[in-house]
């Protein structure tokens, strides 16, 4: 298993390669690379299977989501599990973890919420209840009646809404590295998203690695061409001329998670549910806030189990793959 996790990340690595030029690895960290533009439905990105489209109407406009539907790579299990992404990824960065449950017989949904990755970009009000109303859709689309639920990230509050609003199709639930940890409503007053959208047309190649760069905080080597990948996409994007419109979705979509917490979800979530992760996720100020944060977490969803891996950070199945993938497969696997 773990030679199909890593030649997914040879693959990924060598693919993201046609967003670069033939300037080699001597980039320094703030120097901005020779890199093509990226369409904002991220068409050039280096996905690790084929896309399909689930055409919707939301608010009046026609638009269609992307996912990737990954058969058992043998047998099938008869199970199926749904990987959501996080807010500064689209699905293409699950192809390590898809192969890992794939080869245990599991089906894998690899959904791109509207508005992010190739899903369509409009400008409306995002929101919870509709990104987990649209991945029940999906689900029905495919006539997938339960599945297990892994949240990444803002997949995270994601995953905990779907697990609360859909029980019934929630075999199991993971909450993997999640964000939206308290309420923070109370603690300072909401951004503005006209200043967000600034914010983002001034974006560079030095503020989107940064931006990245938070979730190796804790070790700085642990940045690889993984991650640097994924710098070079969100820089394309920036040289595109669509651009604008993405930051504008991408400053609607971000304040969703300040807006819409779903801290009061937990108690209400019925399946059997890991909060898991890497323990030196710097993203609420400190490694030691994040582990208070999922301490309290896996105390509040009853039955709720807590696995941290120490020495890892926000992205642990990207830092590494060999520590963080075989955890997760063992507990999705306890429900088969």
């Amino acid at each position: 298993m773990v030679t199909r996790i890593l030649v997914v990340l040879s693959i990924l690595t060598v693919l993201g390669s046609v967003l670069a030029s033939a300037q080699g690895p001597g980039v320094e960290p703030g120097e901005a690379p020779a890199v093509a533009p990226v369409s904002i439905t991220c068409e050039e990105c280096p996905y690790p299977y084929p896309s399909a489209y689930l055409p919707m109407t939301l608010y009046g406009q026609d638009v269609r989501m992307a996912y990737m539907d990954v058969p058992p790579a043998g047998p099938p299990n008869g199970h199926t599990v749904v990987l959501l992404h996080g807010n500064n990824f689209a699905g293409f960065y699950f192809g390590a973890i898809a192969e890992a449950l794939r080869a245990e017989g599991f089906r894998i949904i690899i959904p791109d919420r509207v508005g992010y990755g190739r899903s369509s970009k409009p400008i409306i009000p995002y929101s919870f209840n509709d990104w987990a109303r649209h991945t029940r859709d999906l689900l029905q689309r495919l006539d997938i009646e339960s599945a297990m639920i892994v949240g990444h990230s803002m997949g995270g509050m994601l995953a905990a809404r779907f697990a609360t609003q859909y029980p019934g199709m929630t075999e199991r639930l993971v909450l993997y590295n999640p964000i939206g940890l308290s309420d923070a409503r109370f603690d300072r007053p909401a951004g503005s998203v006209d200043e967000a959208y600034a914010r983002n047309l001034g974006a560079t190649y030095r503020s989107v690695r940064a931006g990245l760069m938070r979730y190796v905080a804790h070790d700085p080597v642990a940045w690889n061409d993984a991650f640097e990948t994924y710098a070079r996409i969100r820089y394309g994007w920036t040289l595109g001329a669509d651009w604008p419109r993405l930051a504008m979705v991408q400053a609607l979509a971000g304040s969703v998670i300040y807006a819409d917490p779903v801290v009061y979800d937990w108690p209400h979530i019925r399946a059997p549910t890991l909060v898991f992760g890497g323990a030196e996720d710097m993203l609420p100020g400190s490694a030691e806030e994040f582990r208070e944060r999922m301490e309290d977490a896996a105390e509040t969803i009853p039955g709720a189990r807590l696995l941290l891996l120490r020495g890892l950070g926000h992205v642990p199945h990207v830092e590494a793959p060999e520590r963080t993938i075989p955890p997760l497969v063992a507990f999705l696997a306890e429900g088969v």
